[in-house]
């Protein structure tokens, strides 16, 4: 019993009607407790607690207007994060198209400005699970995943911080849609814009590239490319080597507790070179198996997206919600759920471990983590089940 149970956690949990209604009770009661997620955050977000890592993109843009390094370090715009055992500066980490975007947020005063942002983001992300629950859910289970969707830790330390994540997922979504109804030209340039701002996403047009999806990886690439000559244009090839050096000495943020990477776990148990290793097995896997096997164009693109984020040395919660498309396009399966539950827990309570031995950290401290690892496993248990799919089904014929 033991063992079926724990097989069930990644196996289609929709097998009839009890299936159906094992799920929707599960949904239900994520649900009741994301009502209380929101109402516990809200104060949170809209109390006056500075601009965050909203301050930096104002001190970068101003920096990039003003003809000074706009991956410099300017207080006290720039903000400055100190936990027990954890002190650092964060400036402005977004490539270099970004000097040129964030001199919008200092037309305004940066207060108004920010208030502006947050009005921006929650439409963009609004959008975006309209899109994937009119696609993905329907009947009593649609509000309830509404609800699901914005008690995500990710969505409200977005807003809490002022970041600039929401415009891109829907970006991200809009592309996953499009590829899932063979639109792969429009697609292809939104997985341009979006690398184009969020480098880490490469992976996405790699992979479709060696899986045999050629036309919307040579788009995405040939967009990202022709973004990023603009502010070589306008600024020279030296805020790219200002952006390069910055990102290169940046390792000591990887250990922060809202990191998901396989970097941060890595760098909490006290081995950093191990998230490489796990990095590059991860990336080298996929590669083949994207080369060899040929998947269909939706699997690769789930594996993409949360190789974009396990892979990259800091994978913060808030790429979290880059994971949507996925996670509700496999809302049958039991790991779905169990991720997505996980990736509600508020950060502030994650944060709270700081200080804690370094097993609580590596534990409790690193759940947005492990939810990804549960993700992954989730993804290869059902890639296999796929490619089994036509073995079987001839053999009972």
């Amino acid at each position: 019993m033991k063992t079926r149970s724990l097989a069930s956690l990644f196996h289609d949990a929709d097998i009839g009607p009890p299936g159906k209604f094992i799920r929707l009770a599960a949904t239900a009661g994520l649900a009741l407790i994301s009502l209380l997620i929101i109402q516990a955050e809200i104060p949170r977000v809209v109390s006056d607690h500075g601009l965050w890592d909203f301050g930096a993109f104002v001190a970068s843009g101003r920096a990039a207007a003003a003809g000074l390094d706009p991956y410099g370090i300017y207080p006290p715009l720039t903000p400055h994060v100190v936990f027990p055992g954890f002190e650092s500066w964060n400036p402005n980490l977004n490539p270099p198209i970004s000097a040129l975007l964030f001199q919008a947020f200092d037309v305004v005063d940066p207060v108004q400005s920010l208030r502006i942002w947050w009005m921006i983001s929650i439409a963009s992300y609004f959008a975006a699970v309209v899109l994937l629950l009119r696609r993905y859910s329907g009947g009593l289970e649609l509000p309830l995943l509404a609800i699901w969707a914005f008690a995500l830790a990710g969505f409200w330390d977005t807003l809490y911080l002022g970041q600039i994540y929401m415009p891109f997922v829907l970006l991200a979504v809009v592309a996953w849609l499009r590829l899932e109804k063979g639109d792969r030209v429009f697609a292809g340039i939104i997985i341009g814009l979006l690398i184009s701002m969020k480098p880490n996403f490469a992976v996405w047009p790699v992979l479709l590239f060696l899986a045999g999806h050629r036309l919307p990886s040579v788009l995405a690439v040939t967009t990202a490319a022709v973004i990023a000559a603009i502010p070589l244009a306008m600024f020279g090839s030296q805020i790219y080597l200002d952006w390069l050096r910055l990102v290169a000495t940046d390792g000591q943020r990887a250990i922060f507790l809202t990191n998901a990477s396989f970097a941060g776990v890595a760098a909490r148990a006290g081995l950093p070179a191990a998230g490489t290793v796990l990095a590059a097995l991860l990336l080298l896997g996929l590669a083949g198996w994207a080369f060899f096997r040929r998947p269909p164009i939706i699997a690769v693109s789930g594996f993409a997206l949360l190789a974009s984020l396990l892979a990259s040395p800091l994978g913060w919660i808030h790429y979290t919600l880059f994971l949507l498309p996925v996670l509700l396009h496999h809302w049958q399966r039991a790991w779905a759920w169990v991720a997505g539950a996980a990736l509600t827990i508020p950060v502030p309570v994650i944060l709270g471990y700081f200080g804690a031995p370094r097993l609580t950290q590596l534990t409790a401290g690193s759940i947005y983590a492990w939810a990804l690892v549960l993700i992954l496993i989730g993804l290869i248990v059902s890639e296999r089940d796929r490619q089994h799919a036509p073995t079987q089904g001839a053999f009972l014929r």
